[in-house]
C-alpha cells in the first residue's frame, strides 16, 4: 500500500499526540449518549453498500472524500459536545486499539499472496474446479481469505472462460474460499482477528470451531458438485480469446513469497505468545510493545514481497493496490466511527441497546444462542462482518477469558455467524466483492447484488438451519 495512504493519518494522530501529550483522554460515557450517535456508523455503512452499486463511476473517484465526512460527521460534534480530549481519545483508540492491527495482517496477506502466481492451462472439468475450490477452503486459514482469494480466483477463471456456464463457480468460490474456509484461524477471516486484537487466543477457533466448519463447508461442497455435474454435462466446449494453449505446462511463481507468509503467521502467534510487559500510551489508548513489533513485521514483510518477486509476476496476477487501498481507507472511517457505538454497548443494559442485550438474553439471564448466531449473521451480511463481529462480542460483555470459557458457546455463535454469513451478499465480508470485480473484469456475467442473494440464500440458508440445530441450540 502506498504510504501516502497511511502517513496523513499517522502524521495527524503524532501531531496530536506531541500537543496535547499522553495524558488519558477523558472516557466516553455510552450511557449518556442518544442514538443520534449511530448515524455515522450506520451513515458510512450504507454508503459503502450502496455506493458501488447505486454510483459506481463516482465512487470509484471518491470514496476517500465519503469516507472522511462520515469521519468529520461523528468527530466534530463529539469535539464540540464532549471536548476536544474526548475526541482525539476516541480517534487514538480507533485507530490503535483496532484498525492498526487489523490493517497490518490484511495488507501483509494481500500483498504477499498477490505475489504468488499459478500458471499454464486448466480445463474446467468438475474434478479441477472441486480441487480448487477444496485446495481454497483448506488453505484459506492459514493465508487469509483474502489471500487464498487472490491466489486461486485468476487461475479458476482462465479454466472456465472456454465454459457456457461459468457463474456457479465463482459464487461457491465466494461461499467456500472466501468466507467459510477462513473460520479456523485470526489469519482466516477479518472478525476472527478482531477476537484475536481484543484477548481471543490464537487457536480458539479451531478448537471450538473445526466440526461446524467441516459440516458447513461439506454440504457447501456437496451442493457445487451437484450442480457442477450438472452444468458441465450441458456445455459444449468454446475456445476463449487469451486463453493459453492447453498444453501449455501447469506451474507456481513467486515462491519467495511462500517463506513470507510463514513469517506473516509467526508473527502473529509470537505476538501473542510474547509478553514483555511494555505498553506505550497513546492518549489514552493502550499500544502493547508486542502488539507493536507485530505489525512493524508485518508491514516490512509486505515492502520485502514487493522488492522481492519480479514485477512481471505481479503483473500476470493482475496485480494493483487499489483493493487494499480502499479497503484501508474505508475501514479507518468504520472503526471511526463505530466509537460512539461500542460505548453504547459498554454501557450494557443502562445503554441505548439495551433492547439489544435484552434480545440476545434469554429470560433465566443466560445468553441466547440461537439469537447471537443470527443476529451476528444477519447483520455481517448487509453491514460488513468485522465490525458487526465487534459490536456483539462487546455485547456479550467483551471479556475474552469469559467468553473463552463459561460462555464459549456464545463466542462461537458470535464467530459463526459473522464469518459463515458474511457470504450471504457481496459486502459482507472483504474478499467478496473483490472476487465479484475480478470476475466482471474477465467476462464472467455475475448477478447482481440481489441476484447474488438469491444464489447464497437458496443454497445457504438451509445448511445454516442445520448448523443451528446441530452446533448453536445444543450448546
Amino acid at each position: 500500500m502506498p504510504f501516502r495512504v497511511i502517513a496523513p493519518l499517522i502524521v495527524a494522530i503524532l501531531a496530536t499526540v506531541l500537543l496535547h501529550g499522553t495524558a488519558h483522554a477523558a472516557t466516553l460515557d455510552g450511557a449518556s449518549l442518544s442514538w443520534l450517535w449511530e448515524l455515522p456508523f450506520a451513515g458510512i455503512l450504507l454508503t459503502i453498500a450502496l455506493g458501488p452499486l447505486a454510483f459506481a463511476q463516482i465512487w470509484h473517484g471518491h470514496y476517500g472524500k465519503l469516507a472522511f465526512l462520515w469521519t468529520a460527521v461523528m468527530l466534530v460534534p463529539l469535539a464540540l459536545s464532549r471536548g476536544t480530549d474526548t475526541a482525539i481519545g476516541a480517534l487514538a483508540h480507533a485507530i490503535f486499539d483496532d484498525y492498526l492491527g487489523f490493517i497490518a495482517v490484511l495488507l501483509a496477506l494481500y500483498v504477499v499472496a498477490g505475489g504468488i502466481v499459478i500458471s499454464g492451462a486448466l480445463r474446467g472439468t468438475p474434478l479441477v474446479n472441486g480441487t480448487i475450490l477444496l485446495f481454497g477452503t483448506l488453505i484459506a486459514s492459514i493465508v487469509g481469505t483474502t489471500g487464498a482469494a487472490m491466489i486461486l480466483i485468476r487461475p479458476l477463471l482462465r479454466a472456465n472462460a472456454g465454459r457456457l456456464h461459468n457463474v456457479h463457480v465463482v459464487v461457491f468460490f465466494i461461499f467456500l474460499v472466501g468466507n467459510i474456509g477462513g473460520a479456523l484461524s485470526p489469519l482466516g477471516d477479518p472478525p476472527l482477528f478482531i477476537g484475536f486484537l481484543n484477548g481471543v487466543s490464537f487457536f480458539w477457533p479451531l478448537q471450538n470451531l473445526w466440526l461446524p466448519t467441516i459440516f458447513t463447508a461439506g454440504c457447501v461442497f456437496v451442493v457445487f458438485l451437484g450442480l457442477e455435474f450438472w452444468f458441465h454435462h450441458k456445455d459444449r466446449r468454446v475456445t476463449a480469446l487469451g486463453d493459453g494453449a492447453l498444453s501449455e505446462p501447469l506451474g507456481v511463481h513467486g515462491l519467495i513469497n511462500v517463506p513470507l507468509l510463514a513469517v506473516i503467521i509467526a508473527a502473529v502467534i509470537a505476538s501473542a505468545l510474547w509478553s514483555p510487559g511494555v505498553v506505550f500510551d497513546v492518549y489514552g489508548a493502550k499500544l502493547p510493545l508486542q502488539d507493536l513489533a507485530r505489525d512493524v513485521v508485518l508491514f516490512l514483510t509486505a515492502l520485502a514481497s514487493l522488492w522481492l518477486t519480479p514485477n512481471e509476476h505481479r503483473a500476470a496476477n493482475g496485480f494493483s493496490f487499489e483493493p487494499i487501498r480502499e479497503v484501508a481507507v474505508l475501514f479507518a472511517a468504520i472503526f471511526v466511527c463505530a466509537t460512539p457505538v461500542l460505548a453504547m454497548l459498554d454501557a450494557g443494559r443502562d445503554g441505548p441497546f439495551g433492547w439489544l442485550l435484552a434480545m440476545v438474553t434469554a429470560q433465566n439471564g443466560a445468553p441466547h444462542q440461537v439469537a447471537y448466531f443470527w443476529l451476528t449473521g444477519l447483520l455481517s451480511a448487509v453491514l460488513d462482518n468485522a465490525p458487526t463481529y465487534l459490536v456483539f462480542f462487546k455485547l456479550a460483555g467483551g471479556n475474552p477469558d469469559e467468553l473463552m470459557t463459561t460462555l464459549a458457546s456464545t463466542l462461537a455463535a458470535i464467530s459463526m455467524g459473522a464469518v459463515y454469513m458474511g457470504a450471504l451478499t457481496y459486502i459482507g465480508n472483504a474478499p467478496n466483492f473483490m472476487i465479484y470485480a475480478i470476475a466482471t473484469e474477465r467476462g464472467i456475467k455475475m448477478p447482481s447484488f440481489f441476484g447474488y442473494m438469491i444464489w447464497s440464500f437458496a443454497v445457504l440458508m438451509p445448511v445454516f438451519a442445520g448448523v443451528t440445530y446441530l452446533f448453536v441450540m445444543v450448546r
